[in-house]
């Protein structure tokens, strides 16, 4: 977290959609099942016709050839291939999409019985927002692509799935496609039905979880401590400078019943009055998984007048080593009640960053905007793969952003709140604001959905457990 100018912010961000990529998404059981009238048949090209490249291309259609509407989201197709070592990890893309990039996922996964063609494979799904397909109707383009991790190039030759003659559409069986969970398309690798419940899966690995309900009696509560946390009392930014970092400023107020952590930030106009308020975990140990948070932001002070260029915030982050060193990770909720980095009005930021330089400022992210009022309670949720990252807010996608972005190095969780400038409200009387949050969570190595993090949340309240720490130190 740093200070921007406040001039604005500089973002470079990739054209690519949505992207993502091959830790195991935990999804809600399918209780449908295909009925006899129902098929599907997938059209294959590549745009990647070589037998050694950069990425493989497998642009996918989709068509509805029976006589009922499918529900995309009950739709799974399986591109196969032969991994070129038994190390290489894969990442996943699309280029563009009809039916949006944003609706289509891409997870990798490793068949029980390889063959000489195959060992791996891509399984395309949808999201609920790719809709429907009538009877007859096919999805349009999915101009698909994936490659590996470190990109090195690869050999596509002796992919199963693979047909480099196919420069145009055509109907293609070495792609499978599942409807509900009956495959209702094409021919599988030999012994390697992907209806069978036994066969092959995407390990899901990790599973470790941090959660903590935030009940604790003070800033120097030994658990506090005890449980991973740093409460922040050491100068320097962002935020005013001159200004002091107070923990005191930092409490554990009852609400309803329930134990919340509240980061007050409070100042008369000058540097030497401005008090900012910081919560850090001590470890960097946090990579690949899912972050959430239940967050209150709020418009106006607690007290005194209002106005000033505050900054309330979610994040996880790692050190900059070095000007535009290519291992700096952050990923940011902020919010700005009364606007600031050149905007007037309140405005609500999730920005994905691969590096910057502080001086001359440079930066490298992506971001997602939305220029509203988010006053009260949130639900902040971030997902981090080996493809995307995903930003949720109440349940809804708010953005996706690429794989450049992805981390490299562990990181920590961050609360924070401060002040960009003195500029907003120039008046010298006292006034205060306050964030509070009421939960963090996150689950290593594995994409949540929204309604699994509150699920897994209400469980850990029910039996209880207001703090468990599973995560390995890295």
């Amino acid at each position: 977290m740093r200070t921007r100018p406040a001039t604005g912010r500089r973002r470079v961000a990739l054209a690519l959609s949505a992207l993502l990529g091959s830790t195991a998404l935990a999804a809600v059981p399918m209780n449908a099942t295909a009925a006899a009238t129902d098929g599907l048949a997938v059209q294959y090209r590549t745009s990647s016709g070589g037998a050694t490249a950069d990425q493989s291309e497998p642009w996918l259609k989709v068509r509805n050839t029976g006589a009922s509407t499918v529900q995309l989201s009950q739709v799974k197709i399986r591109y196969y291939f032969k991994a070129d070592s038994a190390s290489a990890s894969y990442r996943f893309a699309c280029s563009w999409a009809v039916k949006g990039c944003a609706n289509i996922t891409g997870t990798f996964g490793t068949l029980s019985h390889p063959t000489a063609t195959a060992d791996r494979y891509l399984e395309i799904a949808f999201t609920s927002g790719a809709g429907t397909l009538a009877p007859g109707a096919d999805t349009g383009d999915m101009q698909l692509r994936f490659y590996q991790s470190n990109w090195q190039t690869l050999t596509q030759a002796d992919d199963y799935s693979f047909n480099s003659s196919l420069t145009s559409y055509a109907d293609w069986n070495k792609v499978t496609a599942q409807l509900a969970g009956s495959t209702v398309w094409g021919t599988a690798p030999e012994g390697n039905d992907p209806t069978d419940p036994t066969g092959p899966t995407d390990p899901p690995g990790g599973g470790q979880t941090l959660f903590d309900d935030f009940a604790y009696t003070s800033h120097t509560d030994p658990a506090l401590s005890a449980h991973g946390w740093n409460v922040r009392s050491n100068s320097g930014g962002p935020g005013v400078p001159g200004a002091t970092w107070d923990p005191s400023k930092v409490t554990f107020p009852t609400i309803s019943g329930n134990s919340v952590m509240n980061l007050q930030t409070s100042t008369a106009g000058t540097a030497e009055s401005t008090r900012q308020t910081e919560v850090v975990s001590k470890r960097p140990k946090f990579k690949n998984g899912t972050y959430a948070a239940r967050v209150k932001f709020t418009d106006a002070p607690a007290s005194g007048p209002d106005g000033d260029h505050l900054v309330q915030t979610f994040f996880t982050i790692n050190d900059l080593k070095a000007p535009m060193a290519d291992d700096y990770s952050e990923y940011d909720f902020e919010y700005l009640p009364n606007g600031g980095w050149g905007e007037t009005g309140n405005i609500l930021y999730t920005t994905s960053w691969e590096t910057y330089n502080p001086d001359p400022w440079q930066a490298v992210n992506q971001h997602t905007e939305a220029r509203q009022s988010y006053a009260g309670w949130h639900d902040l949720i971030v997902t981090i793969d080996g493809g995307s990252i995903k930003y949720y807010i109440d349940g809804q996608l708010f953005g996706t952003h690429d794989a450049q972005y992805l981390p490299e190095r562990p990181m920590s969780i961050n609360f924070n709140q401060w002040l960009i400038d003195l500029n907003g409200q120039t008046s010298t009387t006292a006034r205060a604001y306050h964030e509070q949050v009421d939960y963090v969570l996150h689950v290593k190595d594995q994409v949540l959905t929204p309604a699994q993090v509150a699920a897994k949340v209400a469980a850990y309240r029910s039996a209880g457990t207001a703090f468990v720490d599973e995560v390995p130190a890295s």
